[in-house]
């Protein structure tokens, strides 16, 4: 009678610590379960495109436009005009949609003659649904191209914008006076004030979903006269833009802030390398400073522009260090990339494997190809 009793017991008590170890593995496998879910993101594009010469084809006798009109070398007819119109709406809105499905909330643009074309552009049948915003200002490019950016409206609200002068003088630059003596489209020089006039740089402030971050348009003093001779413009931009960005983190020591464009140099250049102190690895980047995600490609030999056949990366986006901590509860940079599907490239001719540009026989896309990056936030 005991022994039936005490192994009834033993029974009992095995039978129990069965029951607790499935219990305890029940709840690590729900727990794992539960860990091990994907999290989801929230994806915003931010693009860049030198659209150029999107000129339309009114003659505007305070600049250097003749060239883009019905009679003008290109005849840039009101046909082409449309055309154009129609190739570039296409390209902005497939920028970034391998990894969202939404069309840029963001696009830099460059080499634009006026707000009207801007308004032609969003106002196209294609980009229209996205209802984007424009902020503009006219440059004292003596061709009249300015730098620009579009929005989304329903996900960025501005709340700030200035166009910043770029100052360069000939008193401090003695090499200003060969280069300006240069047929160059994009520097113009006033004589009584010895300053050598070109684009300025675009700064727009706001919050993206309700979180402040900033954004610097530029487009650089071109190569005219040289890379060498022209390099001092490009740095003074490079010293200008690094003011730009200091100015606002000394106002907020956190600051997300994006600069991107046109520089006319390469990720390696001193006025990226040097002026910027831009740097092409996370981890080298010290608190304030700039990232530069395309340093890297440059190094892998892929390209935006093609010269001689030889490709450079001069249409980049950097962003600051605050915004590749990977606390991803905040918008933060995820990946950059190059936009350079087959229809933007040149299949024939003596420049087979180029941006697809205008021609005479054709209203291509662009000398250059977009770029892009994407900033993401854990979703709630």
């Amino acid at each position: 009678m005991k022994c039936t009793i005490f192994t009834n017991v033993l029974k009992k008590e095995l039978v129990m610590r069965i029951l607790r170890l499935v219990f305890v593995l029940a709840f690590l496998l729900l727990f794992q379960i539960g860990f091990s879910q994907p999290k989801s993101y929230r994806i915003h594009t931010l693009a860049f495109y030198n659209f150029e010469n999107l000129f339309d084809t009114i003659n505007n006798p305070n600049t250097n436009d003749d060239e883009w009109t019905p009679e003008g070398t290109q005849r840039w007819t009101s046909k082409k005009y449309h055309q154009k119109l129609e190739n570039l709406s296409r390209v902005l809105l497939e920028i970034g949609t391998a990894e969202s499905s939404n069309s840029p909330t963001f696009i830099g643009g460059s080499e634009i003659e006026n707000r009207g074309v801007l308004e032609d552009l969003v106002q196209h049948p294609k980009m229209a649904i996205q209802d984007y915003g424009i902020i503009h200002f006219d440059s004292p490019d003596k061709r009249g191209i300015d730098v620009a950016l579009l929005f989304q409206k329903k996900y960025f609200k501005p709340t700030s914008y200035a166009n910043i002068p770029l100052y360069i003088h000939k008193k401090e630059n003695q090499l200003a006076a060969s280069i300006s003596d240069e047929t160059d489209n994009d520097i113009a020089e006033n004589s009584y004030q010895n300053r050598i006039f070109t684009r300025d740089q675009l700064l727009v402030s706001g919050f993206l979903d309700g979180e402040e971050i900033h954004i610097i348009v530029n487009h650089w003093p071109s190569r005219a006269g040289g890379e060498k001779k022209s390099s001092p413009f490009r740095e003074a931009a490079g010293i200008l833009n690094r003011k730009i960005i200091d100015s606002l983190q000394k106002i907020n020591p956190d600051a997300k802030i994006i600069t991107l464009g046109d520089l006319n140099d390469s990720p390696f250049n001193n006025s990226i390398k040097k002026a910027l102190a831009a740097k092409g690895h996370k981890q080298d980047v010290p608190e304030f400073g700039i990232y530069n995600p395309f340093e890297e490609m440059a190094r892998k030999g892929l390209g935006t522009i093609a010269f001689r056949d030889s490709w450079d990366i001069f249409d980049q986006i950097m962003v600051t260090q605050s915004l590749i901590k990977n606390d991803f509860s905040t918008y933060q940079y995820w990946k950059a990339g190059i936009f350079n599907k087959s229809y933007l490239i040149q299949n024939s001719g003596q420049y087979k494997g180029y941006p697809k540009r205008h021609s005479a026989t054709e209203v291509g896309f662009s000398d250059h190809f977009p770029v892009y990056i994407y900033l993401i936030k854990e979703a709630k």
